[in-house]
């Protein structure tokens, strides 16, 4: 389980330089360390002690300025970003708002986290940062009328906050000129050994079903019953070799714990609450190893992602939870991962 080689410098992409990168550090009062890009408003590394005592990092990223290469854009794997306008899967690049299609660009029939340079590939704006107790950083982003072929002007609000128990929370609002469509969640790859596998992982999901896909992982529109199935995780049990990308039907509940991850090597435990619908599980078989990452990563299973956020395919699904915005309204999506350590 050894990390990947340094690979040779990338090629910049060319409307964003180095020197416009810009990391912020949240440190709490028992020094668990939050740290936040603002290329995508991106998750760089969330570092807190094990049941050893020993501070590691349980957040699998690339370094920061392997963001902006252009290897990192082809890859698209979004690490720690914040993902829009619309996160997951729109079926055909397209859907409909008062008798109007949108088309969106669209590769195979899919459109994926928000076309071809979404939110997670902007420099969004640090607004504001508080100090500890509980730190903060909120940043802003500006999605023009057409970005992406997607209508209305949208701003774009992220906060993060590191409270002294240990919850990350980070909390979306969004606002709008004209109707349009949003999904705004977070896409950090989360090992909870600091490094290595994630397949000795425990995982447990509050979820009676899950969305039926199709060869494209686009949803069927009809949900799926777990109690048989094999990626049931409401019990909880071992992860192991096992590949996920899949849409979790959440319980209606909001202060019901959505998610619960272990490592029994380190003794951390993650804990996942949300105001959404829907809770993605993506455990990607491995990830690029033309990236230079914060952590040594294996070459199978390093890293597992609960991204909670709206169905994929919602405007396109009448039976799926709403997903379009008006003027006047104001979207509202938070996460919550609370980091707790057994065995000291």
């Amino acid at each position: 389980m050894t990390g990947f080689p340094v690979k040779p410098t990338k090629k910049l992409i060319l409307k964003t330089q180095k020197e416009d990168l810009k990391t912020v550090n949240l440190i709490n009062n028992h020094g668990s360390e939050l740290q936040v890009l603002n290329y995508g408003a991106a998750v760089l590394s969330f570092k807190i002690k094990d049941k050893a005592g020993n501070k590691i990092n349980v957040v699998v990223s690339p370094r920061a300025e392997e963001f902006i290469t252009s290897v990192y854009k082809e890859h698209n794997k979004c690490f720690g970003a914040s993902v829009g306008r619309y996160a997951g899967r729109i079926a055909n690049g397209e859907f409909q708002l008062d008798n109007t299609t949108y088309k969106l660009s669209e590769t195979n029939n899919v459109h994926l986290h928000g076309g071809e340079s979404g939110f997670q590939y902007k420099i969004w704006k640090v607004e504001e940062q508080e100090a500890a107790p509980n730190p903060s950083v909120k940043l802003s982003y500006f999605s023009k009328d057409g970005e992406e072929y997607y209508p209305g002007n949208l701003q774009v609000e992220v906060k993060y906050t590191l409270t002294e128990n240990d919850e990350l929370l980070i909390e979306y609002s969004a606002k709008t000129d004209k109707k349009t469509v949003i999904n705004l969640t977070n896409h950090t790859y989360f090992n909870l050994n600091g490094s290595g596998s994630i397949s000795d992982h425990f995982l447990k999901i509050a979820a009676e079903k899950i969305l039926e896909v199709d060869k494209n992982l686009l949803p069927t529109g009809n949900l799926t019953k777990l109690k048989k199935h094999p990626k049931n995780f409401i019990e909880g049990k071992l992860i192991g070799n096992r590949s996920l990308d899949d849409t979790y039907v959440l319980k209606s509940d909001k202060d019901e714990v959505a998610a619960r991850l272990f490592a029994p090597l380190t003794g951390i435990k993650m804990e996942v609450k949300t105001n959404q619908k829907g809770l993605v599980a993506y455990a990607p078989e491995n990830l690029p190893e033309d990236l230079t990452y914060h952590t040594e990563i294996a070459k199978e299973y390093p890293s597992l992602c609960l991204e909670a956020q709206n169905f994929p395919d919602a405007p396109n699904f009448r039976n799926f939870p709403e997903a379009v915005l008006k003027p006047g309204e104001q979207y509202y999506n938070w996460i919550s991962y609370k980091f707790s350590v057994s065995g000291q």
